[in-house]
């Protein structure tokens, strides 16, 4: 069996060194120019000459929950694809949004803002009721995030492509209850996948249909994103603030005005990153399951076709 690996975001030796510890006498190595066929790849945004050169592959494996880079890219025909199902990053996720759900509604920055100033001020208790938390995307990391925040007793709505059940959370599917949906919600939290139906869905449209105070969680893409709505939207009051985690450009460049802006939280796409050991014993597990003849359909993860959120 020969496996070859290519991410040039991590140090790639603990990576090989565990994959060989499971696979002893497989040839393991770092992807190359012109390398032999492998059985299996390990990536995260390879380049397109990986892809074309590697015509033997049983499955490609994207290190990373999501996919979008692999999608927009000529792929092997008929080569299995997965990508990481949780692997750690659904509790840190969900702990991440409840932390912005809950700094926005208790007030937690103009607080912070009196405190540096030496101001004593309390703010009048909101109700929860008001703050309805609306979740784009019901995955993995959606459906954990929903059940995290069901301890703060936030009315939880859910929306995705198709539909699903959730106790305790209103939910809502498809193009025909997208606007009943933000109408719903206050506080809007983005999990999709980008694809092409979901590039720049939050856009002015789609913001302004929000309750009045809207507030917007993205830790997706920031390609769902459109920028200048967003600024418009808080200038004209429509919307209170944003929590943005991710952006269209990475790391976010200096003169952007989302730096400046009183009312947009930043944080360096960090609400949910890559754990390698949970990581590499998924895509092991997988491997291994391939190798005794498992059906690729029949494992998690499976993206080849379509995404599904």
């Amino acid at each position: 069996m020969r496996i070859v690996f290519h991410d040039l975001t991590v140090e790639p030796q603990p990576w090989l060194a565990q994959l060989r510890l499971a696979f002893p006498g497989a040839d393991i190595a770092l992807w190359q120019p012109g390398a032999a066929p492998a059985d299996y790849a390990l990536v995260w945004a390879p380049p397109q000459q990986l892809l074309d050169e590697q015509t033997a592959l049983k499955a490609l494996f994207n290190i990373a929950a999501g996919v979008d880079a692999l999608m927009q890219m000529r792929l092997p025909p008929g080569v299995p694809i997965f990508r990481l199902d949780d692997a750690g990053m659904a509790v840190q996720m969900a702990e991440f949004v409840c932390q912005a759900v809950i700094r926005h509604y208790r007030e937690l920055d103009p607080v912070e803002a009196d405190a540096r100033g030496g101001h004593w001020r309390q703010r009048k208790p909101r109700r929860r009721a008001d703050f309805p938390v609306g979740v784009m995307g019901l995955g993995v990391l959606g459906k954990r995030v929903l059940a995290a925040l069901k301890a703060f007793e936030f009315p939880l709505r859910g929306w995705s492509r198709t539909p699903h059940a959730i106790d305790g959370v209103r939910t809502y599917c498809g193009p025909s209850q997208w606007p009943e949906f933000l109408a719903s919600t206050r506080v809007l939290v983005n999990l999709l996948p980008l694809t092409p139906e979901t590039e720049n869905i939050l856009n002015r449209d789609t913001l302004s249909r929000l309750q009045a105070g809207g507030y917007l969680i993205n830790v997706a893409r920031g390609r769902h994103l459109v920028d200048a709505d967003l600024l418009d939207l808080l200038a004209s009051g429509q919307l209170s603030g944003a929590a943005l985690d991710v952006f269209r450009q990475e790391p976010l460049p200096a003169e952007h005005p989302f730096w400046r802006h009183p009312l947009i939280s930043i944080t360096p796409h960090t609400s949910a990153r890559t754990l390698r050991d949970e990581s590499i014993a998924q895509i092991i597990g997988k491997i291994s399951r391939l190798e005794a003849g498992a059906d690729p359909h029949s494992l998690g993860g499976w993206v080849r076709t379509e995404l599904r959120y």
